[in-house]
């Protein structure tokens, strides 16, 4: 398995294309779910996009929004973590889950990392360091709480990465 890290304008066509068919496959198709699957964010220039492949198949999928957009105060925010039906159960989604955490504890030192967890998940969550912070709640018709991977849980070190910079 490999891993590749991307901000919108590095992603090649079919890397989008790929990305893109799988949240829908799994958020919008097997999930039964119509909402609006694509949004600005996904377009911003420091947004992360984590790319997992087996060969040349693309398995899993998150992207992360730094701190410096608004709707996000002071967290990095986490989210569209997904892993391919048939490729599931092989501990993937943790592979994936600490690759994230730990590029952001690197490049966002000091930055609490936050994502709304389906409560299905929410236990997965919690085994790498997040922890509930609202009831639950329905987004788009399923059951849903606001989890926070604190700062201080971090082993962040600074490096050389281009921190965010203002919109």
């Amino acid at each position: 398995m490999y891993w590749q890290f991307h901000t919108f304008s590095s992603l090649s066509t079919n890397a989008l294309f790929t990305l893109l068919k799988l949240r829908v496959d799994v958020f919008v198709v097997e999930q039964a779910c119509a909402y609006p699957e694509l949004d600005h964010f996904d377009t911003q220039n420091n947004t992360l996009h984590v790319l997992g492949y087996q060969q040349d198949q693309l398995v899993a999928y998150a992207r992360a929004i730094p701190a410096c957009y608004p709707e996000f105060a002071a967290v990095v925010r986490i989210g569209r973590v997904v892993v391919a039906e048939k490729h599931r159960g092989k501990a993937i989604g943790s592979t994936l889950m600490q690759q994230v955490i730990n590029r952001l504890d690197s490049d966002y030192p000091g930055h609490d990392q936050a994502l709304a967890a389906q409560v299905a998940v929410q236990d997965f969550y919690a085994s790498h360091g997040f922890t509930a912070e609202s009831a639950q709640y329905l987004e788009d018709g399923i059951a849903h709480i606001d989890m926070r991977r604190a700062a201080s849980v971090c082993n962040a070190t600074p490096s050389a990465t281009t921190r965010c910079q203002p919109k």
